[in-house]
């Protein structure tokens, strides 16, 4: 089974990506925050991460640059309500795998995973 590390601020987006991942068979992790993340990734080392790129504590980007330093092979995936084709563009720049726009259909996820095996 595979384990996905799901970040976001909002407990109902955290609660939906959570229930639309066990249902396919994966493993959850929750964060509420950036700092939080890190430390999660650094115990639980999930084969995948979903991330938000607006939280109030720690933005998404530095998030990802942290987690990169930390493993450059960490897998991330960016769901995000922010639209602006700056960041669609900035965000594989960084390392992420995709940029996802919030609300997440499960499918467009699932489908992120697949093409993207670990």
């Amino acid at each position: 089974m595979h384990k996905v590390l799901v970040v976001d601020d909002s407990a109902f987006t955290r609660r939906m990506m959570r229930q639309h991942l066990e249902a396919s068979g994966f493993d959850v992790v929750e964060a509420e925050s950036g700092p939080e993340a890190i430390e999660l990734y650094g115990q639980h080392q999930p084969d995948v991460v979903t991330l938000d790129l607006v939280m109030p504590d720690m933005e998404g980007e530095e998030v990802l640059q942290r987690l990169k330093e930390f493993d450059a092979g960490a897998r991330v995936v960016v769901c995000s309500s922010n639209v602006q084709t700056a960041k669609h563009q900035e965000v594989p720049d960084l390392g992420a795998l995709a940029f996802l726009t919030k609300p997440v259909r499960a499918e467009d996820l699932l489908k992120v995973l697949a093409e993207n095996p670990t």
